[in-house]
């Protein structure tokens, strides 16, 4: 099982070591395409080549039509894979990959463990207790319970939240309204959370307009053509279906607009029908699966951004977006509010909103100063913020200070 590691770890013997150089273990459950996924591939790489810390991801079995980064992952870091370790609950599955994962840090001997993810996060936050790791940090990228949930599943899993959050050092959130979930629900107290937005790889972003002109050709797109385009698996909760409640009404009063949906997923047909049935075929375009170095091209394609979810931590699109030059219509939740400052980098809308939605996407759609004022205000105000190597940066600070103070509530220390 840790060939992969033992292999990596000679090759990284010879490295000159910072000072304090740091043993680090990431355990996330799968690594589809997804933000919490890219983030922690980025984490433990920089990790890796800015500090010469020594890494270890273990990560679960990963298939779907979410895609996979798995291959970026074992080309770039040490990187094993348990086969227990899978998203639904299964409790002969869950005894079994804590067992692996027990075994795992073991043989790694971690100075630091961070994990990701609902059921990696209580699995590994208990097992790294249990070994008395010296720093044991979660990251929250999004909460497993939320409104649209049965009360008791909702229940249930904040009580498996609270149980695993006093097995851990302090938690890291991706917007600082995770963090209001947490504590409103009574995970922990604020003072066990800190917030560092999860980074990104943002030149990319930044120099994405080159692509433009190409990728609106490969799509049927002409010059005249506005594009409103919305970046999400194509699965419940991801609201395709109010932009496609909207696309009528936007449609009448902006005849040159058009829909590019990027992703792919198990509602992909459903929505095709529906937009099948409403004679809305010529204005539609789904890209399908885009891996994610892909994606600021899909971007630079696009004059408007909508992000119509009902549950995500801080998506990543929204920044992506707005680094691109590009305004975005959000439905106010979770981190959105973060970056889309309404009125001045986008417009946030209440959740599960049409008349809303359409008003903003013509209001857009009509006024193309504003469209490039709201970018470009987006652009100036997060580039820095979102860069991966400053949320490495701040990371690990973290994981020093928890380990200088021996695991106290450092929250307030690590802020000065």
């Amino acid at each position: 099982m840790l060939k992969t590691f033992r292999w990596w770890r000679g090759v990284l013997s010879w490295k000159v070591r910072l000072q304090d150089f740091m043993r680090v273990a990431h355990i996330i459950t799968r690594l589809i395409i997804g933000g919490a996924q890219e983030n922690t591939i980025l984490n433990c790489e920089d990790l890796m080549s800015d500090y010469g810390d020594e890494v270890l991801l273990i990560v679960g079995p990963t298939s779907g039509p979410e895609g996979t980064l798995m291959d970026r992952a074992v080309r770039t870091i040490p990187t094993i894979v348990l086969p227990h370790l899978i998203r639904n609950i299964s409790p002969y599955y869950d005894i079994a990959a804590y067992r692996e994962i027990k075994y795992a840090l073991q043989q790694f001997r971690p100075d630091v463990v961070h994990t990701h993810s609902a059921k990696a996060g209580i699995l590994g936050r208990v097992a790294a207790w249990n070994l008395g790791v010296r720093v044991v940090v979660h990251g929250v990228h999004g909460a497993p319970f939320y409104p649209f949930q049965h009360f008791a599943v909702r229940e249930f899993y904040k009580y498996c939240e609270r149980w695993a959050a006093r097995r851990c050092h302090v938690m890291i959130s991706v917007a600082d309204a995770m963090t209001d979930l947490m504590v409103t629900g009574k995970v922990a107290p604020k003072e066990k959370f800190v917030t560092v937005y999860s980074g990104m790889e943002v030149e990319p972003f930044l120099e994405s307009e080159k692509f433009r002109i190409s990728v609106r050709k490969q799509f049927g797109f002409s010059e005249n053509h506005l594009v409103v385009g919305k970046i999400a698996r194509l699965f419940r909760l991801k609201g395709h279906e109010f932009v496609i409640a909207a696309a009528k009404s936007i449609i009448e009063q902006i005849p040159n607009i058009r829909f590019l949906f990027v992703g792919d997923g198990i509602l992909t047909e459903q929505y095709r029908n529906k937009i099948k049935q409403l004679g809305l075929d010529n204005y539609f375009v789904f890209s399908g699966l885009v891996p994610p170095d892909r994606i600021p091209a899909m971007i630079s394609a696009m004059d408007i951004v909508v992000h119509t979810s009902l549950r995500e931590g801080l998506a990543r699109v929204l920044p992506q977006s707005l680094l691109a030059g590009k305004p975005v219509v959000s439905y106010d939740i979770d981190g959105a509010r973060e970056v889309v400052l309404n009125g001045k980098t986008g417009f946030l809308l209440p959740p599960q909103s049409v008349t809303e939605l359409t008003d903003a996407v013509v209001r857009l759609a009509e006024n193309p100063i504003l469209r490039n004022e709201m970018g470009q205000t987006g652009r100036q105000l997060f580039s820095q913020q979102f860069d991966h190597h400053y949320m490495t940066r701040q990371i690990r600070k973290i994981y020093q200070t928890v380990s200088e103070f021996g695991g106290t509530t450092i929250t307030p220390v690590i802020k000065k």
